[in-house]
């Protein structure tokens, strides 16, 4: 891997990126992107790492996600994607290859590149948002846990939570026949555990986290009444912009606990840099975690 060659600007004297012919691509398919946080995070972490990358958004509709697909297949340059709300579960299918939880889940939400145009998937979501609350000091295991949203980010954390030892998951969703589709999944892949579908109402859960685009970017909406959270409750959101969306303001002022979406997204952005530009080693261990406050 080529490292990146830096130059400093005049003015501020700071450490700029240097984008050349060597540059590796990678597209952070959104729809829309105005929202998009990833590109800030990543383009800086590959700075502080040294390597010669660049993400850039590509907002792209979701009729059009073939045609940029098969684009994307034949760029050489490209090291690959990084997938979000509303492509997450259509990536996989597209993929020729996926790797992990994606592989039992089918969604991804990062796919690598091969040198021949094999496209990889695999999926970080719930391992980072794992990550991101047991960072903050929240710890899943034993938690009663409502999910609302069932699209590719809410299987994704459902798997996670599982795995961590949530006491019981309930899936709610508007589209109901899609919150029980998912939830028979589920039991299928954790036999034995409780894992159900119902209302969005918090009461009586530890743990509520939201894994759809409800609240983003001005949307005065909340996923769930609010009134029905209680005191104590942690309440989770994966919508980074607003930092502070209308759920977690309404939990702040009920007496919850909140966690902030862009947490889940701190968490990931090492194992995206690793799996796309092929930088794990054991230098990894050296490096400092990324985390946000």
């Amino acid at each position: 891997m080529r490292r990146l060659a830096t130059a400093r600007s005049y003015k501020t004297g700071e450490v700029v990126m240097e984008i050349d012919g060597r540059s590796r691509v990678i597209v952070h398919l959104a729809y829309p992107s105005a929202h998009l946080l990833t590109p800030t995070l990543f383009n800086a972490r590959c700075l502080e790492r040294r390597i010669n990358a660049v993400l850039v958004p590509w907002e792209v509709a979701p009729a059009d996600l073939g045609a940029a697909w098969a684009g994307l297949k034949t760029a050489r340059s490209l090291a690959g994607a990084i997938v979000t709300i509303p492509h997450k579960e259509s990536a996989a299918s597209h993929c020729d290859a996926l790797e992990g939880a994606a592989a039992d889940l089918n969604v991804a939400n990062v796919i690598r590149r091969d040198a021949e145009g094999r496209m990889t998937g695999r999926l970080y979501d719930g391992e980072g948002f794992v990550a991101g609350l047991c960072a903050h000091g929240y710890e899943p295991l034993g938690k009663r846990t409502l999910l609302l949203g069932a699209g590719g980010a809410a299987t994704a954390l459902a798997q996670a939570l599982l795995t961590a030892g949530v006491s019981e998951l309930v899936i709610a969703n508007r589209n109901i026949d899609r919150g029980e589709a998912l939830a028979a999944r589920l039991r299928a892949l954790n036999p034995g555990r409780p894992i159900g579908t119902g209302p969005a109402n918090a009461r009586g859960f530890d743990l509520v986290v939201n894994s759809t685009s409800v609240g983003l970017d001005g949307d005065p909406a909340s996923p769930v009444d609010t009134s029905t959270i209680e005191p104590g409750c942690m309440v989770a959101d994966i919508v980074m912009k607003p930092a502070m969306t209308p759920l977690l303001r309404g939990a702040e002022a009920r007496g919850a606990r909140i966690h902030q979406g862009v947490h889940m997204l701190a968490a990931q952005i090492d194992l995206f840099v690793d799996f796309l530009l092929d930088e794990g080693s054991a230098a990894a261990a050296l490096r400092p975690s990324l985390r946000i406050a």
